[in-house]
């Protein structure tokens, strides 16, 4: 199991038809975007249609899961029971995604050493066997 950032009163994600291959992907700590299969527009969440083209055929495309902070937010109130306080929940420009921006949290920093473009990359958070969870975390140099 990875390090957890969570309490296990967090409510898990919902996977519907359309995210269980991310999910799955995630499950075997893999990044991956949709990838339009007709014009090759990137996105993240998963849709049963590119917003570009309308094609519904897609496929995924893995990435590394490097990026910069686009933007930010720092929460002061609990949502779930033993909830650490302050947490910050960030837009991640991911950089090999074709311009997909994901939302996730940035762990493993104090709030006040965030700033818009600071270097980030991926970390699992291991909910169970069958559930990992994408964070970020400042680039360890």
């Amino acid at each position: 199991m990875s390090e957890r950032f969570f309490p296990d009163g967090m409510p898990p994600p919902m996977a519907d038809a359309t995210t269980l291959p991310w999910w799955q992907a995630a499950a075997e700590h893999r990044l991956v975007v949709q990838r339009c299969t007709a014009c090759e527009h990137t996105r993240h969440p998963p849709a049963p249609v590119c917003p570009q083209c309308r094609s519904a055929e897609s496929d995924w495309l893995p990435v590394a899961g490097r990026g910069e902070v686009y933007t930010y937010t720092i929460v002061h109130r609990p949502i779930a029971a033993g909830q650490e306080l302050p947490y910050i929940i960030a837009v991640i420009a991911l950089e090999d995604a074709g311009g997909v921006r994901m939302i996730s949290n940035l762990v493993g920093l104090d709030p006040d050493e965030l700033e818009i473009g600071l270097a980030v990359e991926l970390v699992w958070e291991d909910m169970s066997a069958e559930l990992a969870i994408p964070r970020f975390r400042p680039v360890q140099r």
